[in-house]
């Protein structure tokens, strides 16, 4: 059994796990890590020990978590630490596609707030079939951290999927895709959809985003259906931290909409975990 976690806004009560993998994914500009950082910050407010990950090249999960800058600066993604990448991994042909990295988890990092950020930097060219350090290194990071137990386990993964492996997307219980009505990010959210189904993520739902009337809603409903799992309008001064690299507000009526999401969320992984 999983330790639970009492959670009473918008999930319908209950009892929620402590421990859980979600992915949130999403076409540049839709407020994902936004989103991420929320759900996160609430985790850490409910008492859940969370692992967050920054796994998304084009912005900072750790801004949006609220996060100083100088704290950040002093945490450069993982990538770019390449003697110890090549310490774990060896390079040119004793390169080891599983380096050992567990012991990392605990020397790497900052913690803020109940949160634990990773900033892992971007996959290099040539997708899941280039075999380079950097590479081999990461996803081995990722590997260690999503199959670990106890923790709930926040992936702030960007447009593309390429950081989980086909054993990295087994261990997720949830994938969060983000999006917005116009058809060019529905049809992104549908893309990153289908690929994250072939690699083997169990759960996949959709979060409508800035949303901002009956016609929108209407378009979200039509691509997703019942896998759309929330509607979020659009709140300006949500977009203006976002816009100043600050966290957002959890007590107005984003917060309270992130907060029905939650429940939602965790029924979902608590449900996946009971069916592996």
């Amino acid at each position: 059994m999983h330790e639970a976690l009492g959670h009473g806004q918008g999930g319908g009560g209950g009892t929620r796990p402590l421990s859980g993998r979600i992915a949130v994914a999403g076409k540049g500009g839709v407020g994902k890590t936004t989103i991420s950082a929320g759900l996160a910050r609430l985790l850490a407010r409910e008492g859940a020990a969370v692992y967050a990950v920054d796994a998304d090249p084009d912005v900072s999960l750790g801004l949006a978590l609220g996060v100083p800058a100088q704290d950040l600066a002093a945490l450069p993604p993982i990538i770019a630490a390449r003697d110890l990448v090549l310490s774990r991994t060896g390079e040119g042909t004793m390169l080891l596609l599983n380096p050992a990295v567990d012991d990392l988890l605990s020397s790497y990092g900052l913690w803020h707030e109940g949160i634990r950020l990773f900033r892992m930097g971007g996959v290099k060219g040539g997708g899941t079939a280039c075999y380079c350090p950097e590479n081999s290194f990461l996803r081995a990071m990722l590997s260690s951290i999503v199959l670990r137990k106890g923790e709930m386990v926040l992936l702030d993964m960007g447009a593309g999927i390429e950081h989980l492996t086909r054993g990295t997307a087994r261990g997720v219980d949830l994938m969060l895709i983000v999006t917005e009505s116009g058809r060019a990010s529905l049809d992104t959210a549908a893309t990153i959809g289908r690929l994250a189904a072939q690699i083997g993520v169990r759960e996949i739902r959709y979060v409508g985003n800035k949303v901002r009337n009956e016609l929108e809603r209407q378009a979200m409903r039509a691509a997703f259906g019942d896998k759309l799992a929330a509607m979020i309008g659009l709140h300006e001064e949500v977009m203006d931290a976002a816009a100043g690299g600050r966290a957002g507000d959890l007590e107005g009526p984003f917060g309270h909409q992130l907060k029905e999401l939650l429940g939602k969320v965790l029924s979902i992984v608590s449900m996946s975990q009971e069916t592996r």
